[in-house]
Order: structure tokens, then sequence, then C-alpha cells
């Protein structure tokens, strides 16, 4: 027996052999190449799920919005009127000091485009929408648009 470290090791038993060590290579290689295709499709649908809460969260201010003046901001003020009193169309009787939005700005989609907002929408009271990563409209699986009329 000799002593290593501190610690007593026995003949033949001084650690993991090359083979050893290439099972295991092998092992975590399949394991990457099973998980790795599953993860790199996590960024756009975090995408898809932020760009869903800012239109909740813009829905909530322009319901607000409403509440304090009576109507929602029509499309010529446009989200513009969370932040700023709006100065044409129908003014706003009884603008918050401060706006309806945090941060003071009307945020932008995940993808770094301006959010479509229409008042009065084709599907309600007001259309909110992102045309998504590809900035049309329309599209089909990741391209689709989000919308506030099929959010739950």
């Amino acid at each position: 027996m000799s002593q290593r470290y501190g610690v007593r090791v026995r003949a033949g038993e001084a650690g993991f052999t090359l083979i050893e060590l290439m099972v295991v290579m092998v092992i975590l290689g399949i394991l990457a190449g099973l998980i790795v295709p599953r993860i790199m499709d996590r960024p756009e649908e975090a995408r898809r799920t932020k760009a869903a809460i800012q239109i909740q969260s813009i829905e909530q201010a322009l319901k607000l919005y409403k509440l304090d003046n009576g109507q929602y901001p029509s499309t010529e003020q446009g989200l513009q009127a969370l932040v700023e009193a709006p100065s044409v169309g129908r003014l706003a009787k009884r603008w918050r000091s401060g706006g309806y939005l945090e941060k003071g700005k009307v945020p932008q989609d995940p993808w770094g485009n301006e959010f479509i907002y229409l008042s009065p929408g084709l599907h309600g009271d007001f259309d909110l929408l992102s045309y998504g990563p590809d900035n049309e409209p329309g599209g089909e699986e990741s391209d689709a648009d989000i919308n506030n009329w099929e959010l739950e």
C-alpha cells in the first residue's frame, strides 16, 4: 500500500482507467446530443411569453386609462397616451400624473418592434398585438402574431 494525499491507495486502484474515462465521455456526449436540441428552442418560446405578458400589462394600463378618462385612447393617440397626456383627438379629462406605464415609456416587443394598437378594435374595444419575430402580419408557428383577443 502506498499513500497519496493522505489517503491509502492499494496497488491497481490509483484512479480511473482510460477506458472508464472514455465511457463517461461517450455517455455525456449522448446526453448532450439529446438535451441540447430541446433547449435551443427555449429562447424563442421565452420571447413569445414575454410579449404576451407585455400585452397583458399594457391592457391593464389601458383599462386604468379608461377608468380615469371614460374612454380608451384613440388609434391616433396610440399607446403614447399612456405615458404623456394626449394633445390630439379627444383629450383626457383626468389623465394620471406620471402616466399609466412603469418606467414612463411604451415598451417595445421582445424583437424590438412597436406594439400595434387599434381603438376601436376589430375584435373588441381595442386590439393590441405584436407581429412577432418576422414583424409581418399573420405568420405561422414561431412567426405567428401575438394578440390580446387570443390570450387567456
